[in-house]
């Protein structure tokens, strides 16, 4: 996938409201290998925005289009072939499974391709100073080291783009540096796009485009 395109797009609950925006109700395409920041309030539609990219949510007027093709036609194997293999989501509220261990969560996603070695993961786990929580039922772990487990998990699979909502609202400015560094190493080592949301604080990088939402 080399484009995500929004024509005209606004949530259905927003419809008649006066929306002074970059993104709802414009013409915006994000292209493979850019790095975008989505900059919003809190209630203007920053997580909705990936739910619908995703296709977890279809509450939403007007078009989005993956190359040209409007994602309200996609199958159900359609959708499972775009999530496999060209678009990755870490969500705000991180969706990991707190029964199991954060490498049992990882290797869940990972184990759908085979995408990434054991060791490379470990090594991001030793990056992001996690690595004696592996075996450590998320359930038991902090919010921040949840994001850390969450992001990795993103990166366990092939992508085109990838979406991360908030991604260091509970980080420290150390840990955000290299969560930063490890997540644009891999998205230029796939050539991909990266669309970051924030409320506040953001990953202090070079963004080829900024939208306020």
């Amino acid at each position: 996938m080399d484009k995500i395109a929004l024509q005209n797009t606004l949530p259905c609950v927003f419809e008649g409201r006066d929306v002074q925006s970059e993104i709802w109700l414009q013409d915006v395409t994000f292209q493979k290998g850019q790095t975008y920041l989505v900059e919003a309030s809190s209630g203007t539609g920053k997580s909705s925005l990936c739910s619908y990219i995703i296709g977890y949510r279809k509450d939403y007027l007007g078009t989005i289009l993956f190359d040209g093709k409007d994602i309200r036609q996609h199958s159900v194997s359609d959708w499972t072939s775009v999530r496999k293999n060209s678009l990755s989501l870490l969500f705000q509220e991180l969706r990991l499974f707190p029964e199991l261990t954060a490498m049992e969560n990882v290797q869940i996603k990972n184990g759908l391709t085979g995408f990434k070695g054991r060791k490379e993961i470990e090594a991001w786990f030793e990056r992001l100073g996690i690595a004696d929580k592996t075996d450590a039922k998320v359930g038991r772990m902090s919010f921040g080291q949840q994001q850390r487990v969450a992001m990795i998990r993103a990166l366990v699979q092939p992508f085109d783009f990838l979406m991360v909502d908030e991604p260091i609202s509970h980080l420290d400015d150390v840990n955000s540096a290299i969560m930063c560094d490890i997540m644009m190493e891999e998205a230029r080592r796939q050539g991909a796009g990266v669309i970051v949301t924030s409320i506040g604080k953001h990953m202090d990088m070079s963004y080829d485009k900024t939208f306020r939402l």
